[in-house]
């Protein structure tokens, strides 16, 4: 039997009311609907998020914590397009501002695309989102206004790191750290690393996401707007599986490809699932962890390399594992000139705070097995990636 941390059980009392709404999830989304703010002409979007709660309202073993985290993902998701949509109305230059030649980092997850993203951030001429800010896309805030939106992403990292406190030696949070675009797009498949969503997952692989970069483009678009102008760069593993739709938003994008063995990856992976999974599912089925995930990540690297196909050669950059994770002092000047940037003594200099791992972070140990999967499992999954993994490893 697994026995729920304290916090966790005291948050399961405390919330047991309001996991009443579950049974009536429209409802439930009506009032974060009238919370947000005016939808009118947004229908779509809405209607797409309407139908993420249902479905998440009938995920199994749903905890109330989950179920809260339900609401606050939809929730926050309508209130942030409620206000890009106002400040697009109030100020029609933002969507003028120049998004030019943006860095997407991409890959498979734990594959050093955090660290990577991390190393392309130190330059004075690049601009990463803080976490703060994709919690809150808006225009440069007073010092009130950001007072407030930090503490919320503090409280919002705090909150994570009580009830799952090994999640922060997996993916560090910072709330006025670099992030991923992750939290700004509003349909990804990480509610299904929360929750057991199956409905969820037909209607996801069957989407277009070419309307979701558009609104991306302009959440930064507005971060951008009235400040200085700085090459973006941007990340997500979730990338990977949407690269075409990226690509139509983003034209001149440059794709970083990081990759690393997939055996090693999945497992990782699996691991921070069940971590994060385990506040918001009780109990956890560990095998059900591993199948679905090597689905969907074997999924996402073959769409990722069908769309590979289609992108030409001077705006693609593979880097493997040993760049950073071996030798950053000399992977990080090959990357920056990969990408046609200047490496400078100032970067190098910041070079060692940003690959050393976080202060009190202990090291992660992962196992296939705990997930029911073996070697020989993913290395069929991941024949094709495989390939392409042999021949950028290649010295």
């Amino acid at each position: 039997m697994s026995f729920a941390p304290l916090p966790l059980a005291l948050a399961e009392l405390l919330l047991r009311p309001a996991f009443r709404t579950r049974r009536a999830p429209d409802r439930a989304f009506e009032r974060l609907l009238a919370a947000a703010g005016p939808a009118e002409g947004d229908e779509q979007f809405t209607d797409d998020l309407r139908h993420l709660l249902r479905c998440w309202s009938g995920a199994e073993h749903l905890t109330a914590v989950g179920w809260l985290s339900a609401r606050g993902h939809v929730g926050r998701h309508l209130a942030n397009r409620a206000r890009v949509r106002r400040l697009l109305a109030e100020h029609p230059g933002i969507e003028r501002e120049p998004v030019d030649r943006p860095v997407f980092v991409v890959g498979l997850p734990r594959t050093a695309t955090t660290l990577t993203h991390s190393v392309l951030s130190l330059s004075a001429d690049h601009r990463c989102p803080l976490l703060w800010e994709l919690l809150t896309p808006d225009l440069e805030p007073g010092p009130e206004r950001r007072t407030k939106a930090v503490a919320a992403a503090r409280r919002l990292v705090g909150g994570i790191n009580l009830l799952a406190p090994d999640f922060r030696h997996i993916h560090h949070l910072r709330p006025e750290g670099p992030e991923e675009c992750t939290f700004a797009l509003p349909h990804t498949v990480m509610p299904l690393s929360q929750a057991v969503i199956p409905q969820y997952l037909p209607w996801h692989e069957s989407r277009d996401f070419t309307p979701d970069y558009r609104y991306l483009k302009q959440i930064y678009q507005v971060l951008q707007y009235g400040r200085p102008r700085r090459r973006w760069i941007l990340k997500s593993p979730l990338h990977l599986e949407n690269l075409d739709a990226l690509r139509a938003v983003f034209p001149d994008a440059t794709i970083v490809w990081t990759h690393r063995d997939p055996a090693t990856a999945v497992a990782s992976f699996c691991s921070l699932v069940e971590h994060g999974m385990a506040v918001n599912t009780r109990p956890l089925d560990l095998d059900r962890i591993g199948a679905t995930w090597l689905e969907l990540l074997a999924r996402s690297a073959a769409r990722g390399l069908a769309a590979r196909a289609r992108i030409p050669g001077e705006a693609l950059v593979d880097v493997p594992y040993t760049w950073l994770g071996t030798d950053p002092g000399t992977g990080a000047p090959k990357l920056y000139a990969a990408v046609g940037a200047r490496w400078t003594e100032a970067d190098a200099a910041r070079l060692p705070a940003a690959v050393a791992r976080p202060r009190g972070a202990r090291v992660h140990s992962y196992d296939l097995a705990r997930y029911g999967l073996t070697r020989a499992d993913v290395d069929a999954a991941f024949a094709g990636y495989n390939e392409l993994r042999a021949e950028v490893d290649r010295p």
